[in-house]
């Protein structure tokens, strides 16, 4: 249990040093990590409202701060550069994200050519009912491409790899909500980088077991 917690540990401590240097990146991240916290809790009364919620506003607020906002330089806080960080992402590296939110964005396509979705809907009779089978099926997109990468982690890596990402996954809101919550007052005051990137701002207990970047 301990090797797992530091694996947990670990990669969260890599998420943030390697990809949360923006100010406006870790801003959104938070709006983002509220937004997620909605749709848990929705996704226990209306499954549709969760997943809408999810990807609408907690998974294009989250991407929206990779893409546009953060650095893609070379990293001399980390001492690597950009394509090396891609190439060691555990998770959605940005080409990885790329093919997701392709699939997303294109996945209701077939709704036009077949109302019932190749015969897992009922034809819709009305605009509230097309949106609820859209959400329907981003739900299930969300909830597989969890289990793709995390099964795909066993395969190329181990078996703690993948559960130790699909639970940082499940537990980023939270742990997001900790982490950024000062970040839109930085922001504010004009800070675009965040100057303690990977020390400061980390939690002093998961610091303590982690090495410093220099």
């Amino acid at each position: 249990m301990q090797n797992f917690l530091d694996a947990l540990r670990t990669q969260r401590w890599d998420d943030h040093r390697y990809y949360h240097h923006s100010r406006i990146n870790q801003s959104l991240h938070f709006v983002s990590a509220i937004s997620f916290l909605f749709s848990y809790v929705m996704i226990f009364k209306d499954p549709a409202v969760s997943a809408l919620a999810g990807w609408l506003v907690a998974m294009t607020t989250r991407q929206t701060g990779h893409f546009f906002f953060e650095p893609k330089d070379y990293d001399h806080v980390n001492d690597a550069s950009h394509e090396h960080k891609e190439e060691i992402k555990v998770g959605y590296n940005l080409r990885r994200k790329v093919v997701l939110l392709t699939i997303w964005a294109f996945s209701p396509l077939p709704l036009y050519f077949s109302p019932t979705y190749f015969g897992l809907f009922t034809p819709a009779t009305s605009k509230t009912e097309l949106v609820r089978h859209v959400a329907t099926i981003w739900l299930a997109l969300g909830i597989g491409g969890v289990l793709f990468r995390t099964v795909q982690l066993f395969i190329i890596r181990d078996v703690q790899t993948g559960l130790v990402w699909a639970t940082k996954i499940l537990t980023d809101p939270f742990h997001d909500i900790k982490l950024y919550h000062k970040a839109p007052l930085a922001l504010l005051r004009g800070e675009l980088i965040d100057p303690g990137i990977g020390t400061e701002d980390w939690d002093e207990e998961d610091a303590e077991e982690l090495p410093r970047t220099s």
